[in-house]
């Protein structure tokens, strides 16, 4: 039988902790969440990054999803940015997922288009990109493009209060999304209809507006909290993302 978050464990005869379970966003891979495995892991929890492909929703999701699947017991799932998306799809109806947070993240409602979400008329909107494109002509002939963050526009954008050097390095280094995800459509009853969700908005974001952040905290009915960040957060506020995953954790014991 596999723990649930009520299990005590047999060593200390306190309530097993959570494994907590990190999926990364478009732009980006799992490295940059070091700082806040770090302050995990001192605090007790088992940490795991899933392996996120930016291909698109469906695909992506089905990889996240057989990862959580291979981790007995419960879990606290974490999303950034475009992997919001992908653990609301993933993690529906998974019955071991105690808790989602979100960072700075999309958060579809069943039925609903990446693109349309990105585009919700807000008070205050940010454009998308610029991006570049890369057109990928695939093993069995067919054509992908992907899409990159404009180099110059990358600090500005993604990771404006980390120190220039860093976010040279990111930008050098990132990973595209497939630009066929816009058009994907979640295709579940969202996990966080089912799943009680924590919310991180960044107050500075130039990724995806804070007043979309907001919307969707709202929508989700999300414990939000903000904090005075860009949009990679993970990197910039580490012991705040920590703080919530833990106050999740807490939570949904």
């Amino acid at each position: 039988m596999s723990a649930t978050s009520s299990t005590p464990d047999p060593a200390t005869g306190q309530p097993v902790k959570p494994t907590v379970v990190l999926v990364h966003g478009a732009l980006a891979d799992s490295s940059g969440f070091g700082a806040v495995i770090d302050r995990l892991r001192r605090d007790g929890y088992t940490v795991r990054a899933a392996p996120n492909p930016l291909l698109g929703l469906q695909s992506d999701a089905a990889t996240v999803r057989g990862f959580l699947d291979s981790i007995k017991g419960p879990k606290i799932v974490v999303g950034h940015s475009y992997g919001g998306a992908v653990i609301t799809q993933a993690a529906s109806g998974d019955p071991d997922v105690k808790a989602l947070v979100y960072l700075a993240a999309l958060a579809p409602d069943r039925g609903e288009v990446l693109g349309d979400l990105v585009n919700t008329p807000v008070a205050h909107p940010v454009a998308q990109g610029p991006f570049v494109t890369v057109n990928v002509t695939q093993p069995d002939g067919t054509k992908r493009t992907d899409l990159y963050l404009d180099p110059s526009q990358f600090r500005a954008r993604f990771a404006a209060d980390l120190p220039a050097g860093v976010a040279a390095d990111l930008a050098a280094t990132q990973r595209p999304l497939s630009a066929a995800a816009f058009a994907d459509t979640l295709t579940v009853e969202p996990a966080w209809k089912t799943i009680p969700s924590w919310y991180l908005v960044s107050g500075q974001d130039q990724t995806l507006s804070p007043d979309l952040e907001r919307f969707q905290a709202d929508r989700m009915h999300a414990h939000t909290s903000q904090v005075d960040s860009s949009h990679a957060v993970y990197l910039s506020h580490p012991e705040a993302v920590a703080d919530l995953i833990e106050q999740a954790a807490r939570a949904t014991r």
